[in-house]
Formats: C-alpha cells, sequence, structure tokens
C-alpha cells in the first residue's frame, strides 16, 4: 500500500521487532537445582565416630584414621568434591583431637597412676577372651611337656580363665566331696550331715593358692633379677588347677588305691606344667634357678597331697 512517498510496511514481519506485552501470569513458578551443601560430617556417621574415638584407647592411630576412611567410603551422604576432601581430612585432625581426650563429667573419668588399679577398665584388657582361646589354654595345660604356653600367653595374658576354673573348682570339690560321703555314709547305715564348711574351705585354698603363690613367686624372681609379669603367672597358675577338675570327678570311684593314683597323676602333670613353662625364663636368674624351678614343682605336689587328704579322702 503507496501514500505519498512513504511506504508502508506490515510490522509482524520486521525482524527485530517487539510483540505486544500480554497479560501477566497471575504465578510464578521458580525451581532451584538442589545444592550439594551438606553437613559434615554426615550425622549418620557422628554416633559411631564418638563410639570408636571414646573406646579407642587401646588402638592406634593409624587404625582408627584407617575406620574412619572406611566409614567414609561406605557412606553415602558425604559429597565428592575436593572442597569435601578438604574438609574430612580437616574434620580427622580435630575429631581426634577432641575425642581422644577425656571429657569432663564423663562416667569413666580417666586415672593415672595407683587410681587406675581400683577402675575396671584397667583389667579389661584381661577378660578380652573368646570361647576359642580359654579352650587352647585348656588343652595346653593338660598337655604340659610342649612347655608353649608361656609363649603364647606372653602377649595376652587373661584372667578370665582362671577365674572361672578356680570357681568350678570349687564347686565340683565341694558336690563330689558331699555326694562321695553321702554314698559312703548310706552303704554303711549311718546318719550323715551335710557339712558346709566344705565350701569355704575349698574357697579359701584354691583362691588363696592361685593368688599367694604367683605374688609370692613374682617377689622372688624380682629379687633374682628375672621379673616376671604377675598377671603372667596368675595366668599360668589359674590353668595349671584345671587339671584337678577331673581329677575330682574320678574320686567318686570307692577305691583307695585308685584315689592315689589319680591324685598322684594330676598332681604331676599340674607341676610339670608349671615348672616347665617357667624354665626357660628362670634359668636368667642364674645359678639358682635349678632350686627354684624344684620348689615350683614340689609346690604344686604338694598341692595335690593336700586335696588327697581333705578331698579324695572319704571317712566314716
Amino acid at each position: 500500500m503507496m501514500s505519498g512517498n512513504y511506504t508502508s510496511i506490515d510490522n509482524q514481519n520486521v525482524s527485530g521487532s517487539v510483540p505486544a506485552v500480554g497479560d501477566p501470569p497471575s504465578h510464578v513458578a521458580v525451581k532451584f537445582t538442589d545444592s550439594n551443601l551438606q553437613t559434615f560430617p554426615p550425622a549418620e556417621l557422628r554416633e559411631d565416630l564418638y563410639y570408636l574415638f571414646k573406646n579407642g584407647e587401646h588402638v592406634a592411630v593409624t587404625e582408627i584414621i584407617t575406620a574412619l576412611v572406611d566409614l567414609r567410603e561406605s557412606s553415602q551422604s558425604v559429597v565428592r568434591n575436593e572442597k569435601a576432601e578438604d574438609n574430612w581430612q580437616l574434620f580427622l585432625v580435630v575429631a581426634f583431637n577432641t575425642f581422644s581426650k577425656p571429657v569432663s563429667g564423663s562416667d569413666e573419668p580417666q586415672q593415672s597412676g595407683w587410681f587406675r588399679s581400683f577402675t575396671i577398665a584397667a583389667y579389661r584388657p584381661y577378660f578380652d577372651v573368646d570361647t576359642s582361646d580359654v579352650l587352647e589354654r585348656i588343652k595346653d595345660s593338660l598337655f604340659p611337656f610342649g612347655g608353649s604356653f608361656s609363649e603364647k600367653t606372653a602377649n595376652n595374658p587373661d584372667l578370665y580363665g582362671p577365674f572361672w576354673i578356680c570357681t568350678t573348682l570349687i564347686f565340683v570339690a565341694a558336690s563330689i566331696g558331699t555326694f562321695v560321703t553321702y554314698i559312703a555314709h548310706k552303704l554303711q547305715k549311718k546318719d550323715w550331715n551335710y557339712d558346709i564348711n566344705l565350701v569355704t574351705w575349698s574357697a579359701g585354698l584354691f583362691y588363696g593358692y592361685v593368688t599367694l603363690v604367683p605374688l609370692a613367686l613374682y617377689i622372688i624372681l624380682k629379687y633374682f633379677s628375672a621379673p616376671s609379669g604377675l598377671v603372667h603367672l596368675l595366668c599360668l597358675y589359674g590353668y595349671s588347677l584345671f587339671i584337678f577338675i577331673p581329677a575330682l570327678c574320678l574320686s567318686v570311684v570307692p577305691q583307695e588305691i585308685f584315689r592315689w593314683v589319680v591324685a598322684g597323676v594330676a598332681g604331676f602333670m599340674s607341676a610339670s606344667f608349671v615348672a616347665l613353662n617357667l624354665r626357660n625364663h628362670i634359668k636368667s636368674a642364674g645359678e639358682s634357678w635349678f632350686l627354684i624351678v624344684a620348689a615350683i614343682f614340689l609346690l604344686q605336689l604338694a598341692l595335690a597331697l593336700v586335696l588327697k587328704f581333705y578331698l579324695f579322702t572319704v571317712t566314716v
């Protein structure tokens, strides 16, 4: 369309033209991408980390670091980028310095010196054994001529086995002794009365022997410049008493000669077990080592004689 010297152009076909603005929308929805920022360390790891550091008194620092790294690798919430890696390394240092220190007001305050001897934590490592460990050590005590018990328990002596062996001995000695006496009285048709002193006597004998004898030996070896660990001696003497459990059970046989044989064999095996396992160590005490080993052997035989006269002998 022409009007004078001007040409009318349809504005719909002109490049760069701005279309007419319509009515604004009533609601504008803006969607943002999810942020990859997360709390560091992840919440699900905090409890595990706290438990690890709180109970990691006997764990090397490298093992703690390795365990923390394994926790990080197994977690699905840790961010995989360079900033997170730097934060993780910083967190390891801060966490170790924080959790490895005793917390004020905690239920188990850290003690040092003699005060630590009156805490449960001081004796916890000596009860850290499982069933297989105890059975293996009991088996070694039944085959005393190998003399390898001291080497196997040098780094991890336990008090769990000796405690339960002595406790079982007290129960067996009291029950078997009572049963044999009861049968003997009934066979002869005589009155029988239970003797409660048999329990207290057995407890005093076994608990006293397994405590006082190792303590005395510990002092003697220290005097002769051949010191041995007190816990190791307690462990050795505790397991040496296991042979008397089956011996007491066999004492129900009403034959005096058989009871003498059982008591003698049990005493000889127990004495050999203690003497052979201490022989190599006591040799460093000089020329007197043989006398010390002989005294240890004879003292264990004396225990067997005491058991024979007071537990293996039945009087009506």
